[in-house]
């Protein structure tokens, strides 16, 4: 497949998590970072991905321990939290 369409549909899963709060934060992640992402990093998301929301989000916020197989650049860049909009 090439990067295109591996975007397209990564776009599409990052974004249709199954709950509003999971979209937002992991959806959002993507939209922030996926244009500057190596091969290598769009692989390691696409890993990611296939992860349950809860343990996503809790690797992100810091309340449990991230596991080796995801520890590198995209899981710092998914724990600085600024890509979330926040209404005000």
């Amino acid at each position: 497949m090439d990067r295109n369409s591996r975007i397209k549909r990564l776009r599409f899963r990052a974004w249709h998590r199954g709950t509003r709060e999971a979209d937002l934060l992991i959806g959002g992640f993507f939209d922030a970072h996926h244009a500057e992402w190596s091969e290598a990093e769009v692989a390691a998301f696409e890993a990611l991905i296939e992860e349950q929301d809860v343990d996503i989000m809790a690797w992100a916020m810091g309340t449990q321990a991230v596991p080796a197989a995801y520890e590198g650049p995209i899981m710092a860049a998914l724990r600085t939290l600024n890509y979330v909009p926040i209404a005000r």
